[in-house]
């Protein structure tokens, strides 16, 4: 494989600084030329500048869409949240192959991300969507019957609606596989992330949400599935890290050597599956819902569990009434009737709005 001109976005994250372990492991492969943050750590912020000396570098939303712009291979999109969309459309429009590990700009964008993304230009870094990209390759999108997303279940598996009241945001913060930021950990333990990974992998694959289904695999050993129309079911499975997604990502199609340990088979092991359980953990449905709502709906339903995942560490909304916002939300949310395109700001302004109302209604609760 020639070697690969990258921007990272969100390089001070888990995802941004897990790109960089792997570019310091394989120079022959990878140079970056571009890094961007949030600003939250400067300190490793200006440390990474100095190592690999980009030809673009900033912090901000605005160091994000212009080093998206620059001239590369591979951007790779490792910002959390909303504010990741217009570094996403300004990679698609400049033509530029996009690793994307910031799903919200693809669910909140929509067919807004997709009419811009020529075939095969989005290679998706979450680990769920990188496992099915890879089952795919064993056969033909019209023998594809469905996909099936794995969750771990979080730190609260088990846990009935009740027994979810007296969670603290530490206890939401301990994820048994994972190390992500505060965000993703949080809706990994309320699962809302597994309900924007339904979404995203609608977006992604073009396959109809009847036809996604969500299993919970605490071991986290595989990734996803894919089942085809004979009954063939083929999963990828890895160590729960996301070296491997990211080296894909960066490195589509090819494969980039020892990127991960392997699965030691030498070990004896349990693997359970197990159903979703709706009632305590009603997230899944609602990303649905939202989903098949289409137009605005995926973005209120994002941007109001920002809003919530913050009050909730603010010490300002129990836990489960994180995803019972959101429900208030959706069902306030009027989706346009008329058919038209959707705009970055049909998109921004929902955005606003859903945190307004939901601040609205934590206050209210709160009062």
């Amino acid at each position: 494989m020639q070697r690969r001109d990258v921007v990272i976005l969100g390089s001070t994250g888990s995802i941004g600084t897990q790109a960089l372990d792997l570019v310091r492991a394989h120079p022959d492969r990878f140079r970056v030329v571009g890094l961007t943050a949030g600003g939250s750590h400067p300190d490793l912020f200006a440390q990474q500048v100095e190592e690999f000396a980009p030809a673009v570098s900033g912090l901000g939303e605005e160091a994000s869409v212009e080093a998206a712009a620059h001239p590369c291979d591979v951007v790779l999109n490792g910002i959390t949240g909303a504010v990741g969309l217009r570094p996403t459309l300004a990679a698609l429009e400049a033509g530029t192959t996009l690793a994307l590990a910031n799903k919200e700009s693809l669910i909140i964008g929509g067919p807004l991300v997709k009419e811009r993304a020529r075939p095969d230009q989005i290679v998706p870094v979450d680990s769920e969507h990188s496992a099915i990209a890879q089952s795919l390759r064993a056969g033909r999108a019209d023998e594809v019957r469905r996909l099936v997303l794995t969750a771990s279940g979080g730190p609260f598996r088990g846990r009935t609606r009740d027994q979810l009241e007296q969670v603290t945001p530490a206890e939401a913060l301990a994820h048994p596989n994972f190390a992500m930021g505060t965000v993703i950990t949080t809706n990994s333990a309320t699962l809302v992330n597994k309900g924007l990974e339904v979404i995203e992998a609608h977006l992604l694959f073009d396959v109809p949400f009847d036809r996604i289904d969500v299993v919970v695999h605490p071991q986290q050993l595989i990734h996803s599935m894919v089942e085809f129309v004979d009954g063939a079911v083929v999963a990828q499975l890895g160590l729960p890290t996301m070296l491997v997604p990211i080296s894909l990502g960066m490195g589509w199609p090819d494969r980039v050597p020892d990127a991960e340990t392997p699965i030691d088979w030498t070990k004896a092991a349990d693997w359970r599956f197990e159903p979703l359980d709706d009632e305590a953990f009603p997230a899944v449905r609602l990303a649905r819902e939202a989903g098949e709502r289409g137009g605005t709906a995926p973005a209120v339903y994002n941007a109001a569990n920002e809003a919530c995942v913050a009050a909730f560490h603010a010490g300002g909304l129990a836990f489960p009434a994180i995803v019972d916002v959101i429900g208030e939300v959706l069902a306030a949310h009027d989706v346009p009737s008329e058919k038209r395109d959707l705009t970055v700001e049909d998109v921004l302004g929902a955005d606003a709005w859903a945190r307004e109302e939901a601040a609205r209604l934590i206050a209210r609760s709160t009062a």
